[in-house]
C-alpha cells in the first residue's frame, strides 16, 4: 500500500506550532488481530483474527511529544508528569534535551485532558484512538505482523531485542519501520493509551474478539475499575510482544515511564476544518497565545 500523507508535498502547513501531524485514514475493512498459523507469537486475546469495518478517521503521524506536552502545561496548569516535578516544576519544562521524545508517565485522565484542550485550541475534535483505529493505522489492511511487513527486523523499531534498551528515543527516528500509512513509533518506544476498555480482569480482557464497537468497550463513562487498552508496546517489550495486534492494560489513572500516546480524529474530513464560529475562535485564540508564549 502506497504512503498516505496528512496534505501533499505542495500544500501549505497551516497547523499551530503545538499542533501534531495527522494522517487520514480511509474507510474501509482491515484484518484486526493475529492468524496462530501465520505468527507465532499470537496470543489468545489477539483471536480470532476478523475483518473489520471502520469509517474514515484520521491519526497522528507520531506520538505526542515532551515538547507539545509542555505546550498544553503552559496554556492550563495541568500537573507535569511526575519526573518533571523534581527539576522542572517552576517552569513546566520537560527534561533537558528530550523535547523530541515521546512524554511519558502520564496517565488516560491526562491524555483525555489534553484532547480537550488541543481541540479547543484548534477547532478540530481531537481525542484518544479506540484499539480499532490504532491498528488499522499500525498494519494497514492486509493482516501483516509488523507496520513494515511479516519479516521481524529489530532494526526497524525502539525495542529490546538483541540490544536491551533503557530509555526512549526521539520520535520518528525508525523511518523504515513506517506503517503502511507512514506513520512512525507505531511499534516500540511507548504503549499508548486508547479509549478502549479491557475490563476489570487483569489477566484477561471482559471485552473480546470480534472486536464489537457496540458491545460496551468503547463507553467513555465506565466505572473507574475499569482497565483501558494499551497498543503499540515499549522500549522494554521484546519481539515477542513488539507486533501490531499486541494489547496490553492499565489502570486509568496508572502512569509509567513507558507510556504515552497519541490523538486521532474522526472523520478525517474534520482535520482540515477551517471555519469555527466566533466565540469557539476566541477561546482557541487565547489559548494558542498561551501556548506558544512558553520560553
Amino acid at each position: 500500500m502506497a504512503d498516505t500523507t496528512s496534505r501533499s508535498a505542495d500544500a501549505p502547513d497551516t497547523r499551530q506550532p503545538f499542533e501534531p501531524e495527522m494522517v487520514p485514514i480511509p474507510a474501509g475493512r482491515f484484518l484486526m488481530g493475529s492468524d496462530p498459523d501465520k505468527d507465532a507469537h499470537a496470543r489468545e486475546n489477539e483471536r480470532p483474527q476478523h475483518s473489520l469495518y471502520l469509517p474514515d478517521y484520521a491519526m497522528a503521524r507520531l506520538p505526542v511529544t515532551n515538547a507539545q506536552y509542555a505546550a498544553f502545561l503552559k496554556a492550563t496548569g495541568h500537573t507535569p508528569p511526575a519526573h518533571w516535578k523534581i527539576l522542572f516544576w517552576r517552569k513546566r519544562w520537560p527534561p533537558i534535551g528530550r523535547h523530541d521524545h515521546p512524554v511519558v508517565n502520564v496517565s488516560w485522565y491526562d491524555g483525555l485532558a489534553y484532547c480537550a484542550w488541543l481541540s479547543e485550541a484548534t477547532g478540530k475534535p481531537f481525542r484518544l484512538p479506540n484499539e480499532a483505529e490504532w491498528e488499522k493505522a499500525a498494519r494497514g489492511t492486509d493482516g501483516r505482523i509488523y507496520p513494515w511487513g511479516d519479516v521481524w527486523n529489530a532494526g526497524y523499531c525502539h525495542v529490546s531485542e538483541g540490544t536491551e534498551k533503557e530509555d526512549t528515543a526521539p520520535v520518528g527516528v525508525y523511518p523504515t519501520g513506517a506503517s503502511p500509512y507512514g506513520l512512525l513509533d507505531m511499534i516500540g518506544n511507548v504503549w499508548e493509551w486508547t479509549r478502549s476498555l479491557w475490563g476489570r480482569n487483569l489477566r484477561e480482557p471482559h471485552f473480546l474478539y470480534p472486536y464489537d464497537p457496540g458491545d460496551g468497550r468503547e463507553d467513555p463513562n465506565a466505572p473507574t475499575n475499569m482497565r483501558r487498552v494499551l497498543r503499540g508496546v515499549s522500549f522494554l517489550n521484546d519481539r515477542t510482544v513488539a507486533r501490531c495486534a499486541s494489547l496490553y492494560r492499565y489502570s486509568r489513572g496508572n502512569f509509567y515511564s513507558s507510556v504515552g500516546f497519541r490523538v486521532a480524529l474522526a472523520p478525517a474530513s474534520t482535520a482540515s476544518q477551517t471555519h469555527v464560529n466566533r466565540h469557539t475562535q476566541d477561546k482557541r485564540e487565547g489559548a494558542v497565545r498561551d501556548a506558544t508564549s512558553f520560553h
